[in-house]
């Protein structure tokens, strides 16, 4: 039984994670090109900050849980 509810944590994790990343993408870090800017201390600042730090979290979510859901579906 722990290993359904391991696979079924990480699947959903997974799948969190990507539907995080499809509407926010990827962190600006991590595409190529130019990205916006906007001066420090300004509301259009504190907007690419917070998309960026939503966007590793979906990141961090869908590897975290694709790595889980495969650990379970290999072992």
């Amino acid at each position: 039984m722990n290993e359904f509810w391991m696979m079924a944590i990480g699947l959903g994790m997974a799948f969190h994670g990507l539907l995080i990343l499809w509407v926010g993408g990827l962190p600006r870090a991590l595409t190529p090109g130019e990205s916006p800017t906007a001066p420090p201390g300004t509301p259009e600042a504190f907007g690419l900050f917070w998309l960026d730090q939503y966007s590793y979290i979906g990141l961090i979510l869908a590897i975290v849980g694709g790595g889980l859901a495969a650990g379970e579906y290999l072992s």
